[in-house]
């Protein structure tokens, strides 16, 4: 994850939404669910949408599961013996090795934005979980300021389109994957819905 700042951006309800979108497929993502984490998966609520059927999957999945299952669950998909059954880094998806061109990329438009690493991270700046962190901040200014939708679009061509959507349904697909398989298709159905409306 990056570093936050304090922000006294003030943004609309729908962006406040949307980073909030960002920011709860990041945390799913970054480590294993806690106890207070599994209680605001099992809190949340969906409706007839796909995005919200979806939700309410992943509510259902994290009421069915315990601390011990779901730090068992991230082990094996994403840490493993060597390495674990999904590499969730975006040079990895890009170029098929680890610490390569994109994560120089992703740095450097850090830089220009003024995200910093966070010190305590051990993983590269190209983890699914911190690029969907460092979005949820673009929207709402956690990283200094809000920043304008042209921004954001380039952001998220830059580092998300261009392959997260193969790893939420690598994700989907993932043998381990229980509580987080919903979470593969929350994030593969809130990209689509973010493509569309930056087309528009």
């Amino acid at each position: 994850m990056a570093e936050r700042l304090v922000s006294e951006s003030h943004i609309s309800e729908v962006d406040q939404l949307r980073a909030n979108m960002y920011r709860l497929l990041a945390r799913s993502l970054a480590s294993p669910a806690n106890p207070e984490f599994l209680s605001v998966l099992v809190g949340l609520e969906g409706d007839d949408s796909d995005l919200g059927r979806a939700l309410g999957e992943l509510s259902a999945a994290a009421g069915n599961l315990d601390v011990q299952s779901v730090n068992q669950e991230y082990q094996d998909l994403f840490i493993g013996v060597g390495r674990g059954e999904l590499l969730p880094f975006g040079s990895y998806y890009l170029t098929g090795f680890l610490n390569e061109k994109p994560l120089a990329r992703l740095r450097n438009d850090m830089t220009k934005l003024g995200i910093e690493r966070d010190p305590s991270v051990k993983e590269p700046e190209d983890h699914a979980g911190a690029i969907l962190d460092m979005m949820a901040g673009l929207i709402d200014g956690t990283f200094g300021i809000a920043q304008p939708l042209n921004v954001q679009h380039e952001f998220f061509k830059n580092h998300i389109s261009n392959w997260m959507s193969h790893f939420f349904k690598d994700l989907q697909a993932a043998k381990h994957a229980e509580l987080l398989r919903p979470v593969g298709k929350i994030g593969g159905l809130f990209l689509e819905i973010e493509e569309s409306a930056f087309a528009m």
